[in-house]
């Protein structure tokens, strides 16, 4: 009997679910350790066990029944996994790896040695040290916490020094992050693959849309960026990827910033599949999720081309409908070349519950992909049919 080695993932969310059907496709086992037994991976595993990530014995535990650990998030302690690591167990990325996605602080600092562009930043632990920053920089400037911030969280926007009232409290011993407000033309992502013994890839460089500081949508590859421009960005993104011994899929943000230095700067990097890269399970040859079980048991990479000449994918956020099933008759006869991936969670505003996406038909204009992805996620968001003239 063929034995296939079983991968084990900290975390029970939306991505954890999404390396589900990769993982059966290649008839691998995935265990995953989950936050409680309604997270979104549960449903979607065959092998769930509900734990505390944090505990030393109920990680050891999961630990010892795979082959290699990976992850969901990245909220693991770093000194528990640097045990496990020298216990032997085989984890990807490796703890050292990993704090460059943990902390803030490590990771711009890492930048800075590689000599990749970084706005102008600074350790803070005062609310002076802030102010002495933005009179070398000018206001606005940034805080924020180093580590435990996503989707907007963590983050203060400071437009002058009469804003500082709203840190309060942010100053409680440790060092924070202050970066300078970077004017920036759009956010850009790349997403980089790396198995153990050295291999490496990368997708087309995407253009990342937020609203409210959440990912709202993605076009791959971005329209009307320079190639001098993806080129530097996804030489970046190898360089990251070989000098900190990244194993697994890394995606690394960006912002694009026409006429100044290298026309960009690294923003940050989150070293697990990623929010920008969910148009690659349709619009590339292999999509993220595969890559990166691939990727950490050390198995050759696949072709990361895109399929079509543009792929949009649309977040959808929890709101009016709370019965997303009951949406799929109009979503689905709306965009019927439209994908919709739902990730199994309890519908509350604002929350990530799924994502669309749509593919470019021959010589479809990229307004209209935009707009059909817009359309069908908006109908499973509002529970409600948009009318349209082009629709299919």
């Amino acid at each position: 009997m063929v034995t296939f080695p079983v991968i084990g993932v900290v975390g029970g969310g939306q991505l954890a679910r999404m390396m589900a059907g990769p993982a059966v496709e290649l008839g691998l086992e995935l265990h995953v350790l989950a936050e409680g037994p309604d997270v979104s991976a549960v449903a979607a595993v065959a092998h769930a066990e509900v734990g505390d990530y944090r505990d030393p014995q109920t990680l050891r535990a999961f630990a010892a029944g795979v082959d290699v650990v990976t992850f969901d998030h990245e909220h693991v302690p770093g000194e528990l996994l640097e045990e496990l690591a020298a216990e032997g167990v085989a984890i990807h990325p490796s703890p050292a790896a990993l704090q460059h996605a943990q902390d803030k602080l490590v990771m711009r600092r890492a930048v800075e040695e590689l000599g990749l562009p970084n706005p102008r930043w600074s350790a803070v632990s005062t609310a002076a040290e802030v102010e002495a920053f933005a009179a070398g920089t000018g206001w606005p400037v940034v805080l924020k916490t180093p580590r435990g911030g996503y989707d907007g969280k963590g983050v203060l926007v400071l437009r002058d020094a009469s804003g500082m009232a709203a840190a309060d409290g942010w100053f409680t011993g440790g060092d924070l992050l202050v970066e300078q407000f970077v004017p920036f033309s759009r956010e850009l992502s790349v997403l980089v693959a790396r198995r153990p013994s050295g291999e490496a890839v990368t997708w087309p460089v995407v253009e990342s849309i937020q609203v409210d500081s959440v990912c709202d949508e993605v076009i791959a590859p971005a329209p009307e960026l320079p190639v001098e421009v993806a080129d530097a960005v996804t030489a970046a993104a190898l360089l990251l990827a070989e000098r900190l011994d990244v194993t697994g899929v890394m995606a690394v943000e960006l912002f694009e910033t026409p006429g100044s230095g290298a026309g960009y700067l690294v923003n940050e990097l989150a070293m697990r599949p990623h929010n920008s890269g969910h148009w690659t399970m349709d619009g590339a040859v292999t999509g993220q999720f595969e890559q990166h079980l691939r990727a950490v048991l050390d198995l050759p990479l696949g072709a990361t081309d895109a399929v079509g000449t543009h792929t949009v994918m649309k977040n959808v956020l929890g709101g009016a409908n709370t019965d997303i099933y009951a949406g799929y008759q109009s979503a689905m006869s709306s965009g019927p070349s439209a994908k919709v991936h739902f990730y199994g969670k309890d519908v509350r505003p604002g929350r990530k519950i799924g994502h669309v996406n749509a593919l470019a038909g021959p010589g479809e204009p990229l307004s209209a992909v935009r707009a059909r992805a817009t359309r069908v996620a908006a109908i499973l968001r509002d529970g409600t049919d948009v009318p349209s003239a082009d629709q299919e």
